[in-house]
């Protein structure tokens, strides 16, 4: 069987286009969106300078991120190597964006699902070359298969020092570049204007944070980028939230559950019904923002009926649907007086809402592209957010049930407790030294770059500095009536602000 791949002769390519052209045109492109495009990239300093072009597109990986993550089997990898998707199955999800590391994904603006080179298949399958490398004047694209030892891709690979983008990724990419310089196959060290040769990046074009974090993403080498077609960020306002509202329900569970049936909390039917009824409407959030987020919500169905069971999307569903049933029983063994069933759920919940909590940790280890998710702190730092938010609350709630400071103060530790923990894992990950440039770069936009300001006076400020202080005040008073409410207040609008700028930032450091 065929393993089909491309060669990029740099040394030949003039920055023509035809390859751009040609693919839209045979594969009916929409404008705006690409499936292979041109980079120019300039070094040097007038008149001693340089520009080069780059041909990218995706890189058909034999082990192919995309792939792996996509929830519905929308992504598929062929036998002859191609990696090919069918639009008849993608729920517009967004996830494999995130999962690519070479930014090759984008979603068709006429079908709303997820589209990318697939190597013209089509062609393939009738014997003919993909439509790029026809058209090419200089031959500086060739196509084959890389297993014929009679191909000349196959001699190219084996006789030249070719490269790839991204090999540390480890996805054994099939586009490989001979001749190509470094600068321009690493985008982290590439210096990136908000204006082009022949454009600007106007703030209407692209969300106005990503415009001001090119003045912070200056890149060590030598290396601008004067030509480039734009990738906007595929999760916004409703991711960040999602992890809000699943916060709140993971601690919710997590936290009561444990609490009610330890006795640390006064079994009342306003906190035994109260704890679960929030997490059920919590996860009910949860799930309307997954759904409202992807571009074709009326297959959202697909995630459980034609399900990647690689895929931590499908998993995360599958949790969420669980914990849904598991606060379910438990309300109604609340509200019916099943003293023993009420105690038996109550303490399930504490798995349950570690495992509602925890999921998102390994689908953002699935988004190989952005590197600063794949952190190990992510796991802790998640449960921490759930401690925070499961806290606040029930601290609220227990505000409403008129429960005594002897039961209130419990909260009040988990909840400071989080958020110490949460302080020190997110100081850790943004303060100490970076694995690569790519997580540095990240992590600069939000110490020094646009996010800078909301980080430390919402994220901080309001989000740590403000619910200690009034925890200690409370304690100080033996009632946390006034106090608590204030403290969990800000505890939930500083974790809203750091989860919307955490996933920001992720996006901002391009990735092509």
């Amino acid at each position: 069987m065929a393993r089909y791949g491309f060669v990029i002769d740099q040394r030949k390519c003039i920055g023509c286009h035809a390859c751009t052209v040609a693919c839209k045109s045979e594969n009916l492109v929409p404008l705006g969106v690409y499936r292979t495009w041109v980079k120019y990239v300039e070094k040097g300093t007038f008149p001693h300078t340089r520009r080069s072009f780059t041909v990218l597109r995706c890189n058909h990986c034999d082990d192919a991120p995309c792939v792996t993550i996509c929830p519905t089997k929308a992504l598929f990898r062929r036998p002859d190597g191609i990696v090919d998707f069918d639009p008849q199955r993608c729920i517009g999800c967004k996830s494999c964006m995130q999962a690519c590391p070479y930014d090759a994904i984008y979603i068709d603006p006429l079908t709303n699902t997820a589209a990318k080179c697939n190597y013209c298949s089509h062609r393939v399958d009738q014997g003919l070359l993909p439509a790029c490398v026809v058209v090419c004047p200089e031959k500086a694209i060739i196509a084959g298969d890389l297993d014929d030892p009679t191909s000349e891709i196959h001699q190219l690979v084996a006789r030249e020092p070719v490269t790839v983008r991204k090999p540390e990724q480890g996805t054994r990419p099939k586009l490989f570049y001979l001749g190509a310089d470094e600068a321009n196959l690493t985008p982290e060290v590439q210096t990136r204007p908000t204006s082009y040769l022949w454009a600007e990046v106007r703030p209407d074009d692209r969300p106005p944070e990503a415009v001001r974090s090119a003045e912070y993403l200056p890149g060590p080498a030598d290396a601008r980028v004067v030509y480039d077609v734009w990738h906007p960020k595929p999760w916004g306002w409703k991711v960040a939230s999602y992890l809000w509202t699943k916060s709140i329900a993971s601690g919710a569970l997590g936290l009561g559950g444990p609490f009610l049936a330890a006795g640390l909390l006064h079994d009342q039917l306003a906190l035994s019904l109260g704890a679960p009824v929030i997490a059920m409407v919590f996860l009910a959030l949860t799930a309307l923002l997954l759904i409202w987020d992807l571009k074709r919500p009326e297959r959202f169905w697909y995630l459980l009926l034609k399900p990647n069971p690689r895929s931590w999307l499908v998993w995360g569903g599958y949790i969420l649907l669980v914990a849904g049933a598991l606060a379910f029983a438990w309300a109604v063994a609340s509200l019916f007086g099943w003293t023993g069933a009420q105690r038996a759920l109550a303490w399930l919940a504490l798995p349950g809402g570690i495992a509602a909590a925890g999921y998102t940790a390994f689908l953002f280890g699935q988004a190989e592209g952005r590197d600063f998710w794949q952190s190990p702190l992510l796991f802790p730092a998640l449960l921490a957010q759930a401690a925070v938010a499961g806290g606040a609350v029930l601290l609220l709630l227990t505000n409403i049930a008129g429960s005594p400071y002897e039961q209130q103060r419990w909260l009040a530790l988990a909840t400071l407790a989080g958020l110490l923990t949460l302080a020190v894992l997110v100081a850790s990950e943004l303060l100490l030294p970076h694995p690569n440039l790519h997580v540095a770069k990240a992590a600069h936009l939000l110490t020094h770059g646009p996010y800078r300001v909301e980080l430390l006076g919402l994220g901080v400020s309001v989000g740590v500095l403000v619910p200690t202080l009034a925890l200690a005040l409370g304690w100080a008073a033996g009632d946390l009536t006034v106090w608590g409410t204030i403290a969990a207040v800000a505890a939930l609008v500083g974790l809203w602000s750091y989860e919307r700028i955490w996933v920001a930032a992720g996006q901002d450091v391009p990735l092509s």
